[in-house]
């Protein structure tokens, strides 16, 4: 009887971890092995699209053992938050909604948070929406007209810091950082800061659906003519002074960073499955 050792080919495999789904450089060199044949020139590596990778993983979208564990990702929940959204909308505002977003908000200590971001005909609505109980726990009212400045850059911090993050975001702005008090500046806690940045949410790559309301550009694609147009029609003490949009670095002014660090290791700002705890 023949025995896996007299198997001639067979190959150890290393297995790898579940949340890991970065190619290993076996797999990237598995076809250039492959190709080296009588045919080959010599000193140069023939690349191939792996076929196996493309009849394994036909669908763009990964990570769907990670990103389930997200609650908003269950069945239902985005659509729930939504209606919730909707008839808070028609029954304290009564505005017309032209669109619903799922973003991460960084606040001034880069401390991550996960909301739901609602552009009405005059307002920017933030909400802090919990995925595991479906209801909306918290509220932020942003007037349009009162939006001057609209950011878009990559994120930048001081040398010190201890939690650097890549990436872009958007930075919304209703005020002057320069006259923002030193308490709030200090405080992780403060609601006073006069700005709001956002970036993409982890689970944007999860499906069709979480990629289009993830997206960061279909977001400031409707925000900016939406902003544009509230101060057209503004009727307050700003109207005529419009919005300023720039693209240049947005900095964090994170200094140690080691709440944040600890929080956004473990998400702490999401609605998120984090195991069984017991014995």
């Amino acid at each position: 009887m023949s025995t896996l050792g007299s198997f001639e080919g067979f190959q150890p495999v290393a297995l790898r971890p579940d949340g890991d789904d970065q190619p290993s450089e076996r797999d990237s060199l598995s076809t250039e092995e492959g190709s080296s044949g009588r045919d080959s020139a010599p000193g140069r590596i023939a690349r191939q699209p792996s076929v196996t990778e493309s009849v394994l993983y036909p669908n763009p979208y990964t990570r769907p053992r990670v990103t389930c564990r997200y609650f908003v990702t269950r069945p239902g929940a985005m659509e729930m938050a939504i209606e919730d959204l909707k008839a808070h909308v028609a029954e304290k505002m009564g505005e017309a909604i032209q669109g619903f977003w799922l973003l991460t908000e960084v606040d001034h200590w880069n401390n991550e948070k996960e909301r739901l971001v609602v552009i009405t005909d005059n307002t920017l609505l933030i909400c802090k929406y919990d995925f595991i109980m479906l209801s909306c726990v918290q509220f932020q009212r942003i007037p349009l007209s009162s939006i001057c400045h609209i950011c878009l850059g990559k994120f930048a911090f001081p040398g010190t810091s201890l939690d650097k993050r890549q990436g872009e975001g958007i930075r919304i702005s209703w005020g002057k950082s320069e006259e923002q008090s030193l308490l709030s500046r200090w405080n992780p806690w403060s609601t006073e800061v006069p700005y709001a940045t956002f970036t993409e949410h982890p689970v944007k790559n999860s499906s069709e659906k979480f990629s289009e309301i993830c997206s960061m550009s279909s977001f400031t694609a409707k925000l900016v003519p939406a902003v544009q147009n509230a101060h057209k029609t503004s009727s307050g003490p700003g109207r005529g002074k419009g919005v300023i949009l720039s693209t240049q670095p947005i900095l964090i002014e994170t200094y140690t960073g080691l709440m944040s660090f600890i929080g956004n290791r473990n998400k702490l700002g999401y609605s998120l499955a984090r195991g069984s705890v017991g014995f």
